[in-house]
């Protein structure tokens, strides 16, 4: 079985459920991707590491960091540096808070992130972008420079669509139909 057969299958068996569910985006939705039950499992992590260095790769990015809005993005952007380890050029990892600290450093961003580095932002499920584009927002504001979106799944509602209007390159593991939901 390929990875990209062996990620689909590990989402549709962990992540995938059914019912009335209420999304980030404001939607309601007839079934819900909980990526963090596929993302943070051994083999998800390795599976997601794997294929998002390969997308990254042939999308023709080089970032020195990859990282998205916590908690989503966070086993993702991880998996993907560790992934990058020995394989020039390396991918450090950040998270982006919700919101800054109100201690410390006060930072909004977390972990290998500095001004003026080339980031690739992730997304565990994008359906509207809203995540993505606060992730951008904030990025842009520490004054980093944003190659492109990595999503692990796309909903197909939109949101890839709107951060593409937004001028940002969104390259998806896989979608929605791929995993065979219809909402």
């Amino acid at each position: 079985m390929s990875d990209q057969a062996a990620l689909e299958q590990l989402l549709r068996e962990r992540s995938v459920r059914f019912g009335d569910f209420l999304l980030a985006s404001g939607q309601r939705s007839t079934y819900y991707i909980d990526c963090r039950l596929t993302t943070m499992s051994a083999q998800g992590m390795v599976l997601i590491g794997h294929l998002g260095l390969q997308a990254i790769r042939e999308a023709g990015w080089a970032p020195d960091a990859i990282g998205g809005l916590t908690m989503g993005a966070d086993p993702v952007a991880y998996a993907v540096a560790a992934a990058s380890a020995g394989k020039r050029p390396v991918i450090d990892a950040f998270s982006v808070r919700k919101e800054a600290k109100a201690h410390g450093t006060g930072r909004v961003i977390e972990g290998n992130f500095r001004e003026g580095a080339r980031v690739v932002v992730v997304e565990d499920v994008i359906t509207s972008g809203g995540s993505a584009e606060k992730a951008i927002t904030a990025v842009r504001e520490a004054g980093g420079i944003v190659l492109g979106v990595l999503a692990v799944v796309d909903r197909l509602q939109g949101g890839r669509a709107h951060l593409e209007g937004l001028g940002h390159t969104v390259v998806a593991l896989t979608t929605t139909a791929s995993l065979g939901v219809k909402g």
